[in-house]
């Protein structure tokens, strides 16, 4: 009896453990989780950070060589249409370190929207859309550390943004994307290469609507 019930505790104590804790934002009308929890987070004065450890990644490379999904991300069960925006801000330490927003169906079907350090050195604004196999879309570098990033959900319709000061956006991708209900959006940090990635998520912005005109993002 002792053992069975050493046994049981013992399973109850990792099924527990194993369940991610519930976060909120004021913000966000809804609950935030983890999907593979991070070397450390916190939220403070309206600031989310979340630091990635080593060689962290989501990515499924076309030449399939190199399929990861180990990244940490605070994720959220969204709004059939929405818009979510943040500034996005890290140091720039390792290649590919990136903050990101992110929505995701399933390991094989999902959008990341990053902040990056690419192959160059460059800080680079950088799309990848995953259906079974990633793309891997660089676009405009920028010179500083913070950059102010919006995703819009309308329909079966994902629009990416970027700002300079978060009030003028500019197009960065329009895209089809079908999403079964259960997809979930959120927060990503990843190290592909080195150590770690301290990301810092500010002003953060989550409304419940559909997007009219895709070149305005309103």
């Amino acid at each position: 009896m002792k053992s069975f019930l050493l046994a049981w505790l013992m399973m109850a104590s990792s099924i527990a453990f194993a369940q991610p804790a519930v976060f909120t934002i004021p913000s966000i009308p809804h609950n935030l989780a983890w999907e593979n929890k991070p070397l450390d987070y916190s939220f403070t004065g309206n600031v989310l950070t979340i630091i990635a450890g080593e060689k962290t990644d989501m990515f499924r490379d076309p030449n399939a060589t190199y399929n990861t999904d180990n990244a940490p991300k605070l994720l959220f069960a969204a709004d059939e249409d929405f818009v979510l925006s943040t500034a996005i801000e890290h140091s720039f330490t390792n290649k590919w370190d990136a903050g990101c927003l992110v929505i995701k169906q399933d390991s094989l079907n999902w959008v990341k929207f990053c902040f990056e350090k690419d192959y160059t050195g460059a800080k680079r604004v950088v799309s990848v859309v995953t259906k079974n196999i990633s793309d891997d879309c660089n676009s405009v570098e920028y010179k500083k550390n913070k950059i102010y990033y919006k995703l819009a959900k309308a329909g079966n319709v994902i629009t990416l943004y970027y700002s300079e000061d978060g009030k003028k956006y500019f197009l960065v991708r329009h895209l089809q994307f079908d999403l079964k209900p259960g997809f979930r959006v959120g927060f990503h940090s990843q190290s592909p290469t080195g150590t770690r990635c301290e990301a810092k998520f500010s002003d953060i912005r989550y409304e419940q609507k559909r997007i009219k005109d895709p070149y305005a993002g309103e």
